[in-house]
């Protein structure tokens, strides 16, 4: 009797055990079942910064009004029907001082009515207000921060005010505090009964990666988190930020997923560093990565042509594949073509070939199965910027695509027919209507 007593006990202090354990994490974890495909939006900090002149420059500084007419352009010119629904805030919105209760509170003369009063009027054009902090002393241009003794207050402040999402900086604080932070607000977050998404910027400051970086507590109380260095407005820091994602794909790739993303940073698409083609490679790379899609320009006076681009409906459908797998860099050629790869929905794949010259268009032939492509499927293949079709293709069919200096060429890739078992693939694929890349 004593020692089954003795072992009941121990039994149950291990299942006490196990339950504290389970509830620890499952308070760390986010569960506000947001961003289950990457975000998409605008995002005020790479095409107008820090500018607060409203005297001088009223047209461009951070105010309400800049925000409330970014959110009637995405109301008014097709890009909210698109996916494109937030209406981010970055630095500088604040006042130099939180108020004699101690609480953030916006500059008063260019944000006269409020915070809430802005996401009111962003909510009433079917969009949602993301807004930013700073976890540490001070924000990253200088206005105050959420210290660890802020962060519940903070997290409710905004819930108040009725904001969807909280990018959290990380400038002015220490690794301990970011270990204990960024976790923390997760946690506040959630407590307000708000859904409130949440973007950290928690491993950008620790380099990036392991062991410094925890992917996995990442994943449980961030939707989105930034890694790597501040996108600029050219194209050598577009370069740089593909480079580090595929250099360090292995780590980066199983991080990702519904609910929880890497943040390779902003579209600069419509700005001034890019080029036609360079604008066209970094959307179609940013796809391949499962990327969010924060476009930062003037969409007041956007060319048609990067609108295009920014408007390409079957790139946001392959980027919003709710498998949301990321893509891979799966071949670097000698010849400074690179092929990127993500695996979709439906058994289908986008395609991205990219050159990294700056002569002349090249000429790259290849197969898919030097792609490593291995099932015995018939494929057919839409290129994502021209529509063109190309049709019968098998894994050893040898094809050619002529890729610009700095650009791409992408293909959403879908199978047709199983030639082992070809009269029932297509009884299933016509059922469930799988040919087409516009039935996803």
């Amino acid at each position: 009797m004593p020692d089954s007593w003795s072992s009941l006990k121990s039994m149950v202090m291990k299942c006490v055990i196990i339950f504290l354990l389970l509830l620890h994490a499952f308070s760390l974890a986010l569960e506000n079942g947001l961003m289950r495909t990457p975000p998409m939006g605008w995002l005020a900090w790479e095409r107008f910064r820090c500018n607060v002149d409203c005297k001088a420059d009223p047209h461009n500084c951070i105010s309400e009004t800049l925000f409330m007419e970014m959110a009637d352009r995405l109301a008014m010119d097709g890009w909210r029907e698109l996916g494109y629904e937030y209406v981010n805030i970055d630095d500088c919105w604040m006042a130099t001082k939180r108020n004699m209760m101690g609480h953030l509170i916006p500059d008063p003369e260019r944000f006269p009515r409020g915070i809430k009063a802005l996401a009111d009027y962003v909510h009433s054009r079917g969009l949602k207000l993301g807004i930013y902090g700073d976890l540490g002393t001070h924000t990253c241009a200088g206005y105050p921060g959420t210290t660890l003794n802020c962060i519940e207050q903070d997290a409710l402040t905004f819930a108040q005010w009725g904001v969807d999402m909280l990018k959290l900086d990380g400038c002015y604080s220490s690794s301990d505090e970011q270990a204990q932070g960024y976790p923390r607000m997760s946690k506040a977050l959630n407590a307000t009964g708000h859904p409130i998404a949440y973007s950290c910027s928690w491993p950008a400051y620790r380099g990036g990666l392991p062991p410094a970086v925890n992917y996995t507590l990442l994943a449980n109380i961030c939707n989105l988190w930034r890694n790597f260095d501040d996108i600029q407005d050219s194209w050598e820091s577009v370069l740089s930020i593909v480079e580090w994602f595929s250099k360090n794909q292995d780590i980066l790739q199983p991080a990702a997923g519904p609910g929880h993303w890497n943040d390779p940073d902003m579209l600069i698409i419509g700005n001034f560093g890019l080029s036609l083609e360079e604008s066209k490679s970094q959307m179609a790379l940013w796809t391949i990565m499962a990327a969010p899609l924060f476009m930062s320009t003037d969409l007041r006076v956007i060319s048609a042509s990067a609108k295009e681009i920014l408007q390409n409906k079957l790139m946001i459908t392959i980027n919003q594949d709710p498998l949301g797998i990321q893509g891979r860099r799966i071949l670097q050629e000698k010849s400074q073509i690179e092929v990127f790869l993500r695996p979709l929905s439906h058994s289908a794949s986008a395609l991205v070939f990219f050159s990294r010259r700056t002569d002349m268009p090249y000429l790259y032939t290849t197969s898919l199965a030097q792609l490593n492509f291995t099932e015995n499927v018939v494929y057919e293949a839409q290129d994502v910027y021209t529509s063109e079709i190309i049709s019968d293709l098998k894994i050893a069919t040898n094809f050619t695509v002529v890729i610009n200096p700095s650009g791409v060429v992408m293909w959403y890739l879908y199978p047709t027919m199983n030639l082992e078992q070809p009269s029932n693939f297509i009884k299933q694929q016509v059922k469930a209507k799988k040919f087409s890349p516009f039935n996803l």
